[in-house]
């Protein structure tokens, strides 16, 4: 069943604060094979001119997919999650995210159209730091296999 036009420019309430810890960030760069010493020495990264170290750009993917759930979850919408695969997903920054930022999320919906059957959803993720400035968008496609797809 195609999702609901209607949904399009919807906006869901900002997540609560995520607080962006040294650790997380090291963690991922080390998943992520990154070695840049800007993602875990902060003194590498003060002398970029760093408060702190910084963040990889797919960072941030780890809070705007789980605050993209508020759409996935939301029962008017529709969406069957168990035919979902993520088809893309790009980032436009204002700056790094940097350990210590305490960061909410905002998700709209951009867009739904159907091709083939298949259900595609674009999600755009707005993320501000504690003092409501801009951070970095994220936008999420989604695509929700037709039913007949194993």
């Amino acid at each position: 069943m195609a999702l609901d036009q209607s949904f399009v420019g919807r906006t869901y309430p900002p997540t609560a604060p995520y607080e962006v810890g040294r650790e997380k960030i090291r963690e991922f760069a080390e998943a992520v094979g990154e070695t840049n010493p800007v993602y875990t020495d902060p003194e590498a990264a003060k002398q970029l001119g760093y408060s702190d170290v910084i963040a990889p750009p797919t960072f941030v993917f780890a809070i705007t997919f789980p605050a993209a759930g508020q759409i996935v979850e939301d029962p008017q919408l529709g969406l069957d999650y168990s035919r979902v695969v993520h088809g893309d997903q790009k980032f436009a920054y204002t700056r790094p995210v940097r350990a210590g930022d305490r960061l909410t999320v905002t998700s709209t919906i951009e867009g739904i159209k159907s091709l083939a059957g298949n259900d595609i959803l674009d999600i755009r993720g707005e993320v501000h730091d504690e003092a409501g400035e801009h951070v970095v968008t994220a936008w999420t496609k989604l695509v929700a296999r037709a039913a007949g797809e194993a």
